[in-house]
């Protein structure tokens, strides 16, 4: 009897990049707005950050079914957390009840690559980044996703976080102002759009109006960037268009 579905798999990878800021007294959160599977782009308008409390925001790239449902795993507990505590959950809280969630799948990970970000008890923005299986760590800022390779470098260029081995211990923000790391973030993902090998080398496919092939040279962090800033005032949103060919 012939083996079927023999490379049939439960996870798809659905692209995309999301990069995180902390600041003295500010957060930003950014990632794109493309989704895409294999050479295919499903959508040039999905949002991939989420609001997990109001002081807390996530993104997350890897596969987006995994991703929801994560989401709703950490919005359910956020809701009993509420109910018990009469109180939202602070950023670090949040990021630790995500390490237990992600730690608990550990068997059948949820395929999600996040970066939590957000203000502490402080004030003082925190960035978490994450691996599948509830690793975690407070930075003073992360990338992850398909450009998550061409991104951290260049942030380790202009921002130079201090190592957490030092001792006496560094706060782990950047000195840049709120101004700065947003047009550092701009920047970031113009470049990995540029250069994402993904596509750019290899070319997304399809169908024109002639019925051939149509090369769509685009990399999977795409179309436009969507911005969190979290700071004293609240929250606001940005929004950056990127190369949409």
């Amino acid at each position: 009897m012939p083996k079927e579905h023999a490379n049939w798999s439960p996870y798809d990878n659905n692209g995309g990049t999301c990069v995180a800021i902390a600041g003295a007294d500010y957060c930003v959160i950014a990632a794109d707005t493309r989704m895409s599977t294999g050479y295919s782009i499903l959508t040039r308008d999905y949002s991939k950050i989420c609001k997990l409390a109001d002081k807390s925001f996530m993104a997350s790239s890897g596969f987006q079914a995994d991703v929801k449902a994560l989401q709703k795993v950490l919005s359910s507990r956020h809701l009993i957390y509420q109910h018990q505590h009469n109180k939202q959950m602070s950023c670090p809280a949040m990021a630790q009840l995500l390490s237990n969630t992600l730690y608990y799948k550990r068997f059948f990970p949820y395929y999600a690559f996040n970066v939590l970000g957000g203000l502490d008890s402080e004030g003082k923005g925190c960035v978490f980044t994450y691996d599948a299986v509830g690793s975690y760590e407070r930075v003073g800022y992360s990338a992850q996703g398909s450009g998550a390779t061409l991104i951290t470098p260049f942030l380790d260029n202009q921002l130079k976080s201090p190592s957490p081995l030092l001792l006496p211990a560094k706060d782990a923000v950047t000195p840049l102002s709120e101004a700065e790391a947003v047009d550092l973030v701009k920047t970031c993902f113009s470049s990995a759009t540029e250069r994402d090998i993904y596509t750019i080398s290899k070319g997304m496919f399809g169908e024109n109006s002639t019925g051939g092939k149509q090369k769509a040279q685009a990399a999977v962090a795409g179309d436009s960037v969507e911005i969190i800033i979290l700071n004293a005032n609240g929250v606001r949103r940005e929004s950056e268009p990127l190369r949409r060919d």
